[in-house]
């Protein structure tokens, strides 16, 4: 059995990996839904001070104090930024990656520098309506129990020394076809061309576990060597 950990995308919680959660759990595996700091129910711990790195330690953290040494990261848009910073820093303690309608950054790279320029001007818009400091809803279609999003987490680029690179571990990345106006379709036409990555399309928006939960969880356990 595998060791699940996974990573919810901007302004959401571990609630929101809660269909998945379950699945995996009915299979017999272990789980670990994480909701980072400063979003969510750890709303309150939200200051200029959160950024990036606070998230990328939020998930180091766990593996550490959970002694986790074979973890399938799972991530879902802005949590494949925490996930490539977290293997890259303890490359030792994972057995697999799921990046799930995510981003999937180079060293240097910010996901604010990533996204297109209908997403940046939406970025920009929610930081507005956040006063400087937060991102609030990006789509009225959210989940209405989505929060603010610290906005440095966004902002600060992703320090890579390689080591994520040079995983010998699956690699699976679910592409959401409908998600309107994606800022993801670099990122797919690279990964497709990579031999290490495995690529799959679903006819789906970017809201995958509500989607298509059972294709969610079929393909997150192709992970599992």
């Amino acid at each position: 059995m595998a060791t699940f950990v996974l990573i919810p995308g901007a302004l959401h919680g571990g609630w929101w990996y809660r269909p998945l959660t379950e699945g995996l759990r009915a299979a017999g595996h272990e789980v670990y839904p994480v909701t980072l700091t400063g979003v969510s129910e750890r709303g309150h711990l939200n200051t200029l001070a959160v950024d990036l790195e606070t998230h990328i330690q939020d998930v180091l953290g766990l593996l550490e104090a959970e002694q986790v040494t074979d973890a399938v990261l799972v991530s879902h848009s802005y949590g494949g930024m925490v996930a490539s910073g977290v293997a890259d820093r303890a490359p030792e303690r994972i057995a697999g990656l799921v990046y799930a309608d995510a981003f999937v950054p180079r060293d240097g790279e910010s996901a604010y520098d990533i996204v297109n320029d209908v997403w940046k001007q939406r970025y920009l818009a929610g930081a507005a309506a956040g006063g400087g400091r937060n991102l609030v809803g990006l789509h009225p279609a959210l989940d209405p129990r989505a929060t603010v999003h610290p906005l440095a987490t966004l902002l600060q680029r992703i320090r890579l020394t390689g080591a994520v690179d040079a995983l010998d571990v699956p690699r699976v990345y679910l592409h959401a076809e409908r998600f309107e106006d994606t800022p993801f379709l670099d990122t797919v036409a690279r990964l497709r061309t990579d031999p290490a990555w495995t690529v799959h399309t679903l006819p789906v928006g970017h809201d995958l576990v509500r989607e298509a939960p059972e294709e969610f969880l079929k393909l997150a356990l192709t992970a599992v060597d």
